[in-house]
């Protein structure tokens, strides 16, 4: 069965590093996409109709917690599991995250095994 689709994950921060990083981790298993930033993740998530999300909180211009409600707000993606990943560990801040539609949250420094994990369990255990 070659010929099954890899689920598609949308990666969104505005570090070119974490992206990368990212990206590396993950594209073995998944079509990956990347967004610098809160407008081109919409963009990119209405064309691409990811199955997950990763979305950075702290970004310039619009931050993850918009752009998540934004995301919510949108049909393409009013069901995608979305996935804060941040600095911002804090309680207040994954409060506000889930108030704003985050399905799940990662703390940065990333821990691959709990990203990975947490991908899986929110694409079905596939992949």
């Amino acid at each position: 069965m070659g010929s099954e689709r890899k689920p598609k994950i949308l990666l969104v921060d505005d570090s070119a590093t974490v992206l990368i990083m990212e990206e590396l981790l993950l594209r073995s298993r998944y079509e990956v996409h990347k967004a610098t930033g809160g407008p081109q993740a919409l963009r990119m998530a209405a064309e691409h109709r990811p199955d997950l999300i990763l979305l950075d909180i702290v970004m310039p211009n619009m931050d993850g917690l918009e752009t998540c409600r934004l995301l919510r707000a949108m049909e393409a993606t009013k069901l995608t599991p979305i996935i804060m990943v941040t600095t911002r560990g804090e309680e207040k801040t994954k409060l506000s995250a889930h108030v704003n539609g985050a399905t799940d949250f990662v703390t940065k420094p990333i821990n691959q095994k709990e990203l990975v994990d947490k991908i899986t369990h929110h694409l079905g255990g596939g992949a």
